[in-house]
């Protein structure tokens, strides 16, 4: 079985021999992409004769090698990767020509991602920090019954549409309350209505669950659609909310880059609840969806967020982060 490496080579060269006559103009490029918390090595197809903007489908390499090591059938992954190709362009050649470019601003909004994982990704994209996080932001391109098309605004998108960061960042405080609507409901509820989904009786259900104390009961917050729902922890309404019905300070517990989990600060200490974190992500959390190893305290007085802990994982992959090398000047005093 090839390596990864040799794979991917493998692919670049054979992958137009599984395309359709139409595409065979076009050029096969391999790059490194910078996702949320990872690089991804694409494998992109992309047409000599479009212009700036147009469709250009990417593939990512691991997944398909991935999929490759399970089947160890090459002819029939290239099939696979052939025609997500061919449906990704056409996909993506529809959506280019129904895009309003005008109203881009319109349709951003601000997603919270971990500033340690993302250096990289922060060097192309407009942000704004926040504690270890940094806000990103997403330009909403479809909206429908079948779910949510957005795209990261990259420095070249921001500059083409003549904006700032603080205009960016203004437009998205309130388009993200108006298109991504908060959600904040106790667990207990969530778990209530997650077994009355599957068909169990709510009496049985109320029994089961019972009546949790505040000082014991947990909140999640996050969004209506349940995606980037995490950025709401930095909406201060939501968490008074909470701290007002539990009459105590709140924790803020970063579970994804989806939700987060506020609890009463008599709960536990800082300390014990970010470990309770970081093993979740290591074990439960995909890495894509990982937000902090942290943990944050909402003060219900001066109605203010901040971090609570400094835990040693700062990187999210399980990786140690790198140490500013400091150097003794050995002539120092002579």
């Amino acid at each position: 079985m090839m390596n990864q490496e040799l794979f991917a080579e493998v692919v670049k060269e054979k992958i137009k021999d599984y395309l359709p006559e139409r595409f065979q103009d076009f050029t096969v490029e391999m790059h490194t992409v910078n996702k949320v918390n990872m690089e991804k090595m694409g494998l992109t197809l992309r047409d000599p004769k479009a212009g700036p903007g147009s469709a250009t489908p990417s593939i990512y390499i691991d997944d398909m090698y991935e999929h490759y090591k399970n089947s160890d059938d090459l002819v029939d992954i290239m099939t696979r990767v052939a025609k997500k190709f061919v449906d990704e362009y056409e996909k993506g050649k529809e959506l280019s020509q129904n895009l309003d470019m005008d109203n881009m601003k319109d349709n951003v909004i601000m997603v919270l991602v971990n500033t340690e994982q993302n250096k990289e990704l922060l060097e192309t994209v407009p942000h704004r920090e926040f504690e270890d996080l940094s806000i990103i932001y997403r330009w909403v391109v479809s909206k429908d019954e079948n779910g949510i098309a957005s795209t990261i605004v990259n420095n070249d998108l921001m500059k083409q549409q003549k904006l700032t960061e603080p205009e960016l960042f203004q437009a998205a405080v309130v388009n993200t309350k108006e298109m991504m609507p908060a959600k904040v409901k106790p667990m207990s509820d969530i778990i209530k209505e997650m077994m009355m989904s599957d068909g169990m009786p709510e009496e049985v259900v109320e029994m089961m669950i019972g009546d949790i104390p505040d000082d014991q009961m947990m909140w999640v917050i996050s969004n209506e659609q349940g995606i980037n729902g995490a950025v709401n922890m930095i909406y201060e309404e939501n968490l008074h909310i909470i701290a007002e019905r539990l009459q105590d300070n709140l924790y803020i517990l970063p579970s994804s880059i989806h939700e987060t989990i506020a609890v009463p600060a008599s709960m536990g200490t800082p300390e014990e609840l970010a470990e309770m974190v970081h093993d979740a992500n290591m074990n439960v959390v995909q890495l894509s969806e990982r937000l902090s190893n942290q943990v944050y305290h909402y003060d219900k007085d001066a109605r203010k967020l901040t971090i609570a802990t400094d835990s040693q994982h700062k990187r999210l992959d399980g990786l140690v982060s790198e140490m500013p090398m400091v150097y003794e000047d050995k002539n120092k005093g002579r």
